[in-house]
């Protein structure tokens, strides 16, 4: 995916694409490297360092924990409604 589709597909402007680009490969989370053999020279591929994997994954473990304790709160909502529907005989 190009940065022009990217901004196309998160509705911002490329040039927030690429300043957010150059911010991440400036604090080691990707790194960019051009295709050699490309006629296009403006063509890059963008990987994940060692630093931006462990990001990610410290990123995903927040996530999933949120995600987690939102289901446990519903969880125990539920069942309290339904213990107040209980108790009110329905």
């Amino acid at each position: 995916m190009s940065q022009r589709d990217l901004a196309k597909h998160l509705g911002v402007s490329l040039g927030g694409v690429n300043y957010c680009v150059k911010a991440l490969i400036d604090i080691g989370w990707i790194k960019a490297g051009n295709f050699a053999r490309n006629e296009d020279k403006r063509v890059y591929a963008y990987l994940l360092t060692p630093k931006g994997i462990a990001e990610k994954a410290a990123l995903t473990a927040r996530f999933l924990r949120r995600k987690m304790d939102e289901y446990d709160a519903l969880k125990a909502e539920i069942e309290q409604l339904q213990a107040e529907l209980a108790a009110d005989g329905r």
